[in-house]
């Protein structure tokens, strides 16, 4: 169980994986620095070896903007800027607009979501969509 402070608790830290995940972080990160390389694989491998084995090549559990970072790396082409354009509503029900812009490629996109990441994941995957429509190279 993890443990967390009543400001966390408040804010919805519960449903938040990122807490979760920067606890495992720590752990493994800890025990790096205490046992070494070959403690910390152990440790990693233990909890995860499973999983590890059922992931394959092609990984359609990819989020937007991970796959448009990836899809651009590999054309060497520049990464994608993201920038809040409007924040409205009420702090616990906020609307977000962002835009997403590829500099080198002129292509830009607009999205709207209920948070921030939301927004940049539907405005990532508008590019996508246009980028791999054009899917001659580049």
């Amino acid at each position: 169980a993890l443990k967390l402070g009543p400001g966390e608790l408040k804010s919805g830290g519960h449903r938040r994986d990122s807490i979760l995940a920067d606890a495992v972080e720590a752990i493994i990160g800890a025990v790096y620095l205490d046992g070494g390389m070959e403690q910390s694989k152990q440790l990693i491998l233990n909890w995860f070896q499973q999983r590890l084995a059922n992931i394959t090549l092609e990984d359609t559990n990819k989020d937007n903007k991970t796959r448009l970072q990836e899809l651009l790396q590999a054309r060497k082409l520049e990464l994608p800027e993201y920038e809040i354009v409007d924040v409205s509503g009420k702090s616990h029900a906020q609307h977000f607009v962002v835009s997403c812009k590829i500099d080198g490629l002129s292509l830009s996109a607009s999205a709207e979501g209920q948070s921030r990441r939301q927004a940049e994941q539907i405005a990532a995957g508008k590019i996508l969509a246009e980028l791999e429509g054009n899917d001659h190279g580049g």
